[in-house]
């Protein structure tokens, strides 16, 4: 992996992306969108992250976050990534309304099949892509970046429209995971 793309400064702002395998439009589905917010929140509560901004697509993630004193994000985001798995592929298998079951699941276990870190399937991509956040003009690109990806995917007119952003918060407004934003 490129040393670009690591996490070098425990105490560091980082930006972050992660998406799904073969950039799968997983989270179109409430349920799915609701496991990994779920999952966002228990790691700001108990496995020390610090959000400061971020951005659910349909099959990715941007955030800026740091960790906590004692707390290093390369952990953070090791369990979460396998924890909303988990719980999103299991929660895909036994979803009864899903019509994309047999195609996901299918893809999940195929990249599962080539990478020995995984048991059966992988959900995620592998990288991370941590970006460490050094000067206050680079913090607002990747902000900006981040609160516009809807309006550049033509999902919504305003970035504070996107109800699974921190746009909102940054608007004025009360956002999903607003109460735990730092």
């Amino acid at each position: 992996m490129s040393h670009a793309y690591k996490f070098h400064n425990k105490n560091g702002l980082y930006f972050v992306t992660f998406a799904t395998i073969g950039w799968i439009d997983v989270f179109t589905r409430p349920m799915y969108k609701n496991i990994l917010l779920e999952s966002i929140q228990f790691c700001q509560l108990n496995k020390g992250l610090n959000l400061n901004a971020w951005c659910l697509m349909t099959n990715h993630l941007h955030f800026i976050g740091s960790a906590k004193e004692g707390f290093l994000m390369s952990n953070i985001l090791r369990d979460l990534k396998k924890f909303t798995s988990k719980m999103i592929i299991d929660s895909i298998s036994n979803n009864l309304q899903e019509s994309r079951k047999e195609w996901m699941m299918a893809i999940f276990k195929n990249a599962g099949n080539y990478n020995n870190n995984n048991k059966d399937y992988q959900f995620w991509q592998q990288d991370n892509r941590p970006i460490e956040l050094w000067s206050n003009e680079v913090i607002q690109q990747k902000l900006t970046y981040i609160h516009n990806n809807p309006v550049t995917m033509d999902l919504v007119d305003e970035p504070w429209h996107w109800k699974y952003s921190s746009a909102i918060d940054y608007a004025g407004g009360k956002g999903l995971l607003d109460l735990i934003m730092i």
